[in-house]
């Protein structure tokens, strides 16, 4: 039998008020956003944040740069062959250990990072544009704290 009681005290569970549903409206707004900012260099957001993380390193291992990027093995596996067919990066022998190979950007690479990247700062002030500063500041305070 159904406690109509413990039920009827129950919130009820309405979609649009759910982080998952929220997080993934916000997501869309954002990846819909960067697109168009970056549409024209060809450069999805995960291949954005592999060159941006190579940059970073300087150097890094396939494995460690999935790890930084937050993709699955298989993921990050698609994102460097396409970078790798498009000349962005290339792998080099790790210098203490020949089983494995570095990537590193290429002139192309680089030169593309940098003309992405002031597109990007855009797609985030665009998709921000509706908090202030401080509350951009506390969504992405918290945001964090969700990961952790």
């Amino acid at each position: 039998m159904i406690d109509t009681a413990a039920e009827s005290a129950e919130e009820p569970y309405l979609l649009d008020e759910q982080i998952g549903f929220v997080l993934r409206r916000a997501n869309q707004r954002h990846v819909a956003i960067f697109a168009e900012a970056i549409g024209e260099l060809g450069l999805t957001p995960t291949q954005f944040s592999a060159l941006v993380k190579i940059r970073d390193e300087g150097q890094v291992a396939q494995n460690r740069l999935g790890r930084l990027t937050s993709m699955d093995p298989a993921n990050i596996l698609g994102v460097v062959q396409r970078l790798l067919q498009r000349g962005l990066v290339d792998r080099q022998p790790a210098p203490d250990d020949l089983r494995s190979t570095l990537l590193r950007l290429t002139p192309s690479g680089e030169a593309l990072v940098a003309a992405a990247i002031p597109r990007a700062k855009e797609a985030t002030e665009r998709t921000l544009r509706p908090l202030t500063p401080a509350k951009r500041r506390e969504l992405l305070r918290l945001l964090e704290k969700l990961v952790e």
